[in-house]
């Protein structure tokens, strides 16, 4: 156990110093695309730091220098012009679907209300021959008698 908590409290430290090593190194991210014209610059001098900024404004580029240039404007274009044409078909389909389901509703209530008509038809006509198997027993036993 010993052993163990030896090789755990080395293996931290050591995990530690090597965190404060990787932490130390100055690495500065500069992305591919940093425009130094558009930088803050400092200046230092003896006496004093003073800073220059460029009041330049947005650089404007030019369609063909950016990447794809009109190319890629009309492939964005026609992207969205074929995003508009699936919305609208799926707006139809979505209406076809409604009616569809407003048909099958309206299928499935006729269903519910004749298959109760048909239990009522039955009843009435299981009723009726109950009725009858009654009248003949009553008629059999006055002839009978």
């Amino acid at each position: 156990m010993k052993n163990v908590l030896k090789l755990f409290t080395l293996t931290l430290g050591i995990l530690i110093i090597s965190n404060g090593f990787a932490m130390a190194e100055s690495t500065q991210f500069t992305p591919l695309n940093f425009d130094d014209s558009t930088a803050i610059r400092t200046n230092t001098t003896t006496s004093s730091t003073s800073t220059v900024t460029s009041n330049k404004g947005p650089i404007m580029l030019d369609p063909s220098q950016v990447t794809g240039g009109t190319k890629m404007q009309n492939a964005i274009l026609q992207l969205d012009n074929a995003q508009v044409e699936v919305r609208n078909q799926l707006l139809n389909y979505k209406t076809n679907y409604t009616n569809l389901d407003n048909k099958y509703k309206q299928t499935k209530a006729e269903r519910k209300a004749a298959k109760k008509q048909v239990k009522q038809a039955e009843k009435r006509i299981k009723n009726l021959d109950k009725a009858k198997e009654k009248i003949r027993k009553n008629f059999e036993q006055k002839n009978n008698i």
